[in-house]
């Protein structure tokens, strides 16, 4: 009787963990590569950084990056180049310890998405 119960019992548990969608903490990020956007909002332009009621979190990772950032003063038209201003930016970011939007890894050289 006792082994039949704690099968039912292990049958259950695993059908539910099969029905549970997966942690958010694995999902994977939602950087469009083509367009080079994340929900709409383009990884590339003039960048601010605020410390409160960013467009995008970053974190600056050194390997496994969903986007590739160089630095440029001028021309900032392409994926992942961005130009750092004070003012009238197109994206506002804010860096990040945990929990980003976006992970990023400073290039000298072919930005953009890996």
């Amino acid at each position: 009787m006792m082994r039949g119960m704690t099968r039912l019992l292990l049958a259950a548990v695993a059908l539910l963990l099969l029905a549970l969608p997966a942690a958010p903490a694995f999902a994977k990020s939602k950087v469009d590569k083509k367009a080079c956007t994340f929900k709409g909002k383009k990884l590339y332009g003039k960048v601010k950084v605020v410390k409160a009621f960013p467009d995008l979190k970053v974190q600056v990772v050194k390997a496994f990056p969903d986007l590739k950032v160089k630095k440029v003063n001028a021309f900032p038209d392409k994926c992942g180049k961005w130009k750092m201003v004070d003012a009238f930016p197109d994206l506002k970011i804010q860096f990040v310890d945990a929990f980003p939007d976006v992970k990023v890894k400073w290039v000298d050289a072919f930005p953009g998405v890996p």
